[in-house]
């Protein structure tokens, strides 16, 4: 799945458990998030999820059976999706729908259910649970984070143990859960499970979170109830539900919101051709970033109050750059980068960070194509140390949020310029689904111009050529 030259993780620099087997033994109890305990291990990357340190020696090795062995130091990538969304928004059958069809392409496919209906199938009355003892709904979903991680955890311990290219799709996530409490009692289920940093929860657990709109917003006549019995809302709560679950997801790099603008049919087939460029299968889907030149930094204390954002200082390092005769016909173009992502707190404090590793191919008919890898603090200051010397190290504060059902971020650059600020969304091209998207300006950011998609732009705007000493 991966291509040729992104060069190969660390193998022989692997954290273990004590029992070697990735039971965590020696580790604090399941989602207690001290360092990175949220953060399981995603696609290629060459580490246990226990931070005990130690090393798998090559005698160690040897004593491990290959099912052993490859839930250490998988062969293949393991995929780790979300799929979340407001009340009747196409999950289920979303679920039936892609499972079929990565495994019909070779992809070894297991699907986590949600932990609270769970809990809701077997015994526990919502309403009668959550009203009668004071605290409830803080144990609750402290139960249910749980519940989540263990299964989440030991399915992709059973996909990796396969050796496979592998898909493990997750009826909803950790972060769910922050949509079905207030705010303090978010903040005192996070501070009693020692976490200091939602990043691990998300986008340093999950490769993607794909949320499908309730048909309660856009598709009323569709609402119905009747799949769940877990879920009671009126459509009016479920349009609330909605909103709710999309901000607690506001943040991560790879949130693809799909709304109620085409058939069902046609929502679902979004979400399938988004799932094969995720893990590189061919689709006819080709999803380009659209970038806007702003006249000034934004002003946070503009953004309406509604509107839920997340600030992170990203810092971005070059590792090299392909030379002309390793390249094959059709790349014109390819390079990889590391990112260290920290979280910026309300009070502009530095709340934890989270690494990633990309490599990026540019084909002679016009195609980006990316391929990406969580990867580990040390990893991270492994290659920084082996950085493209020729190059700054690119730094900038960026600002997530969503207007009008669509993810935008604003890039501020810091280094090696600081008078650019661009604000990037999404937009999709495809036969199959449709024609472009339009794109809903947030009325409270001042732009100067929309980029143009072409070399000229990109040598004057783009991080990898400010990046040139």
């Amino acid at each position: 799945v991966f291509p040729s030259f992104l060069p190969p993780p660390c193998v022989l620099c692997v954290a273990r458990s004590q029992d070697r087997l990735g039971t965590m033994s020696n580790a604090p109890s399941p989602g207690r998030c001290r360092g990175s305990q949220f953060a399981a291990a995603s696609l290629t990357t060459r580490r246990l999820r226990s931070n005990s340190g130690n090393v798998l020696y090559d005698d160690e090795a040897a004593s491990l059976t290959a099912a052993e062995t490859n839930s250490i130091v998988p062969p293949n990538p393991v995929y780790k999706i979300v799929l979340t969304g407001g009340p009747c928004g196409g999950k289920t059958t979303l679920l039936a729908r892609l499972s079929p069809y990565l495994r019909e392409r070779g992809f070894e496919v297991m699907t986590c259910p949600e932990a609270f209906t769970l809990l809701v199938m077997n015994g526990m009355q919502v309403g009668d649970y959550f009203a009668s003892v004071d605290g409830m709904p803080i144990v609750v979903q402290d139960s249910v984070l749980d519940m989540q991680i263990s299964l989440e955890d030991s399915l992709e311990r059973v996909l990796r143990a396969r050796g496979k290219p592998a898909v493990l799709l997750c009826d909803r996530g950790l972060l769910d859960g922050k949509a079905y409490m207030d705010e303090g009692g978010w903040q005192k289920l996070l501070e009693k499970r020692e976490c200091a940093c939602e990043s691990h929860m998300r986008e340093g657990r999950y490769n993607a979170v794909f949320h499908l709109v309730s048909a309660a917003e856009g598709a009323e006549e569709f609402y119905t109830l009747e799949n769940n019995q877990a879920r009671t809302e009126t459509a009016q709560e479920a349009r609330d539900m909605d909103h709710k679950t999309r901000n607690a997801w506001v943040g991560h790099p790879n949130l693809k919101i799909f709304d109620n603008s085409t058939s069902f049919e046609k929502k679902l087939q979004r979400v399938v051709e988004e799932t094969a460029k995720l893990v590189g299968l061919p689709t006819e889907m080709q999803r380009n970033t659209m970038k806007f030149l702003l006249k000034d930094r934004p002003d946070l204390r503009c953004f309406p109050d509604d509107v839920a954002y997340q600030v992170f200082d990203v810092e971005k390092v070059y590792l090299y750059e392909e030379k002309e005769g390793n390249k094959s016909n059709k790349v014109v173009e390819e390079y990889s980068f590391i990112r260290k992502r920290t979280t910026i707190s309300s009070k502009g404090e530095e709340s934890g960070s989270v690494y990633g590793w990309t490599a990026v191919q540019k084909t002679n008919d016009g195609q980006t194509i990316e391929r990406k890898r969580i990867i580990s603090r040390r990893e991270y200051y492994s290659l920084f140390n082996n950085r493209d010397k020729s190059r700054h190290v690119v730094k900038q504060k960026r600002i997530s949020f969503l207007w009008n059902i669509q993810s935008f971020t604003i890039h501020e650059y810091i280094q090696p310029v600081s008078d650019v600020t661009i604000l990037h969304t999404q937009v999709k091209s495809s036969e199959a689904v449709g024609s472009d998207e339009q794109v809903s300006i947030p009325p409270f950011l001042e732009v100067e111009k929309k980029l143009a998609t072409d070399s000229e732009n990109d040598a004057q705007y783009g991080a990898y050529h400010l990046s040139k000493v």
